[in-house]
């Protein structure tokens, strides 16, 4: 399917490592504390307050043609984080049509049980599709530096999922959702030098198999989405395959189309700090109006960023932050 130009993009981060009310942000932005007075909150106090937890879920709303088309991008770790900050901001469940995990880590698909459960029960118990890559089912964890493997927690397979209130769409070519209005990238191609995954990940196939190493992640897919008047919006929510590479595969797909925006976790913190320098230098080729960095970039990362680009192009995703473009 043809990705289709939707009119304009509403971006809610549901679920994110950072916590910011107070930080000023451009006008397209609305922080935290004004989003839940908008819901009703009259005290400021903690109970009233979103929570940040190391994941990403984000709920992208396309406008096309006086209507609108709602996915959920990823579920953040963990339930409590779902319930907590879904009920606080207001989401309306009901309106959420599909659901893409975008690779087989935790941090990213512990809290969708959960969002499917709020979402079944806000539209009637129907269940809706949950996109998904063939590659991310297998156990995966972390070598230690005694030679050990710290394990992962798993990803349901599709008959766990499907328990769970999903309808699996399990594909790794490229494709189109929800009328056009969204696309799920296929496999990203690697072409730098520098971005390198995750180089501790090791992988097996069951319990008795041996460990071995899973360093690129080739089950991660961006999400893309097209904004009339500006361009591509690219979703990426770790990039273990590397921001740059990511871009550079939206770029070859869409050839010739401006790249407006990138939002989700870079994952330049740890061991890929060193990749830093040279990704801020490829990004300039891109040419984007705008990055929001998530999730996994890291501090170093995202001064870096604003030091090379400045505000408004680079404005950190934060609980509870709502992007209108």
């Amino acid at each position: 399917m043809t990705l289709l130009t939707c009119d304009r993009l509403e971006i809610l981060v549901l679920v994110d490592n950072v916590t910011d009310m107070l930080s000023s942000v451009p006008s397209f932005v609305t922080r935290e504390a004004t989003m839940l007075q908008r819901r009703g909150m009259r005290i400021t106090a903690g109970g009233a307050l979103c929570c940040a937890n190391h994941g990403l879920s984000l709920v992208l709303r396309a406008h096309a043609g006086g209507q609108a088309r709602t996915m959920l991008f990823d579920g953040g770790p963990v339930d409590y984080a779902v319930e907590r900050n879904g009920t606080r901001l207001g989401v309306d469940f009901a309106a959420i049509e599909a659901a893409m995990l975008s690779h087989g880590h935790w941090d990213h698909a512990g809290g969708l049980p959960q969002a499917l459960a709020m979402i079944r029960a806000a539209n009637g118990n129907r269940a809706i599709p949950l996109h998904l890559h063939p590659g991310m089912f297998a156990e995966r964890g972390g070598r230690q530096a005694d030679g050990g493997v710290l394990p992962m927690d798993r990803v349901p397979d599709p008959d766990r999922w499907r328990q769970l209130g999903a309808e699996p769409v399990v594909r790794a070519e490229a494709y189109a959702v929800l009328d056009g209005l969204f696309w799920i990238s296929g496999e990203i191609p690697r072409r730098t030098g520098y971005e390198r995954g995750l180089r501790h990940q090791v992988a097996r196939s069951g319990p008795e198999a041996p460990w071995l190493p899973d360093p690129l992640l080739m089950d991660e897919r961006a999400l893309v989405v097209r904004v009339d008047r500006k361009g591509l919006v690219v979703f990426s929510a770790c990039s273990h395959a590397g921001i740059v590479n990511v871009l550079h595969h939206v770029r070859d797909s869409f050839p010739g189309e401006p790249i407006f925006a990138a939002m989700g976790g870079l994952h330049l913190a740890g061991e890929n700090e060193e990749a830093i320098p040279a990704t801020v230098e490829d990004l300039q080729q891109f040419d984007l109006r705008h990055l929001f960095p998530a999730h996994c970039t890291g501090w170093r990362a995202v001064n870096a960023f604003e030091r090379a680009f400045g505000e408004p192009m680079v404005v950190p995703a934060a609980v509870g932050k709502h992007y209108a473009l």
